[in-house]
């Protein structure tokens, strides 16, 4: 299980003893020289680039995985870019010495092209490049044991759920798989468990970015197809976002946005301005939609709980200018009948007395009366008063009218806003 730390352990005896009380400067580079001559001379041609057969026909290669940093992570393009590096142990019967016979060197370091490595490759990879200078080296230990050391960077595909975002966890596979070995001369084995996996990653974890390292799962699995059949080890690598950013930049001013539109129910809606603020709202969250469409892929299954939450304010409050329109047209239609007096409406009730006699027909006696000019004025003035009590009630109707369906929605429009707000909360904020 913790294979490395002897192999470690070995490499570091051997740099020891290289320059050990045991052998001089001139004496240890003889050794090693010779040591070399010695491995490549062997008559069944140790350094070469054939697949190093032990008691059995199958190779074991030991890999791990590290995450250092996460560089970057692409929603739109489903892709995700890691710096790892990658420790692949493996062993072999063919380089085997006794340190005894050279200086008490224990380890070697020959070029890769002298020897047999696994052709390892990441299945998920869309672009992978050394995060330096590739070695050129592999590291052989006197029992026969080899091993590499690469460090790279990786543009792998992940598919992602963005159904939470920003409160989203990623889980993003790196598969590691031979080209050219089936399962029967190549198999993947566990060097340490994924805890160790875990903490050493993060430990070394190079950027405090907007991605977390939460965990490494190691596992390996077989693949079969209709040709022939692989060994796999999969790291399944679960990273979580920083959500921070994106509710400082978007969801809080979305939020305020919707308390705003809640307060303008506070203005009068007979005041011009009213429309214009709540207008002015809506284009603002519109402008906050094309940021999130610069972010989302276009491709999801489902829809965010962001867009959900954006769409569902951008909603409400083009109600609420719906409803603002419809009060001030009750309202500016109250204004219409609202009477007015006759002095504003240019009547003259004044009547003047020509010599003409009106008669007057009283239907209860059924006698004829003489109708003076102050009496006509009076029924006419009547007649008015009773014309403005009329269109009082009319105007008094519509303004009633307006105040009571601007107070139903208000009441509505809170209630709906808590429990959209309620809903989508327990749903989103699920740490």
């Amino acid at each position: 299980m913790y294979l490395h730390w002897v192999t470690f352990s070995l490499a570091l005896v051997c740099w020891m003893s290289a320059g050990g009380e045991y052998c001089g400067t001139d004496d240890s580079g003889s050794a090693y020289r010779g040591l070399f001559n010695f491995l490549s001379s062997r008559e069944d041609n140790l350094l070469n680039n054939t697949r190093p057969l032990t008691s059995v026909t199958v190779t074991k290669v030991y890999v791990d995985l590290y995450v250092t940093s996460i560089t970057d992570v692409n929603e739109k393009a489903q892709s995700i870019s890691t710096q790892v590096k990658i420790f692949t142990f493996w062993k072999t019967r063919r380089q085997l010495w006794d340190p005894a016979d050279y200086c008490d060197i224990e380890t070697i370091t020959v070029q890769k092209d002298l020897l047999w490595t696994p052709d390892i490759a990441i299945a998920e990879s869309i672009d992978t490049q050394f995060g330096s200078k590739e070695s050129p080296y592999v590291h052989l230990v006197y029992e026969g044991l080899l091993y590499t050391v690469d460090i790279l960077s990786v543009t792998s595909a992940c598919k992602m759920d963005l159904y939470r975002f920003p409160f989203d966890t990623q889980i993003c596979n790196l598969t590691l798989q031979s080209l050219g070995y089936t399962d029967e001369e190549l198999n993947f084995h566990d060097l340490t468990d994924s805890k160790y996996l875990t903490s050493e990653s993060q430990q070394n974890f190079q950027t405090q970015g907007e991605w977390e390292l939460l965990n490494i799962n190691a596992s390996i699995a077989d693949c079969s197809t209709m040709w022939f059949s692989q060994n796999r080890k999969i790291f399944k690598i679960t990273i979580r976002r920083r959500p921070l950013l994106y509710i400082i930049n978007l969801i809080f001013p979305v939020f305020c946005f919707l308390v705003l539109d809640v307060a303008s129910f506070l203005i009068n809606a007979s005041e011009s301005e009213k429309l214009g603020f709540k207008v002015t709202l809506l284009l603002s969250i519109s402008v906050l939609l094309l940021i999130l469409n610069d972010k989302l892929p276009s491709t999801a299954s489902q829809m965010p709980l962001i867009g959900i939450y954006c769409i569902g304010v951008f909603s409400l409050i083009g109600i609420s200018i719906l409803e603002t329109i419809f009060v001030s047209i009750l309202i500016a239609i109250g204004e219409e009948t609202k009477p007015v007096t006759p002095t504003e409406s240019g009547v003259d009730v004044t009547v003047q007395h020509d010599g003409v006699k009106y008669l007057h027909l009283d239907t209860v006696t059924g006698r004829t009366e003489q109708m003076t000019p102050d009496k006509l004025k009076q029924i006419l003035m009547e007649f008015w008063v009773f014309t403005q009590q009329h269109q009082e009630k009319v105007s008094s109707c519509w303004t009633l009218a307006a105040r009571i369906v601007n107070v139903i929605f208000t009441v509505l429009y809170i209630i709906t806003v808590i429990v959209f707000l309620s809903f989508l909360g327990k749903v989103w904020f699920q740490f």
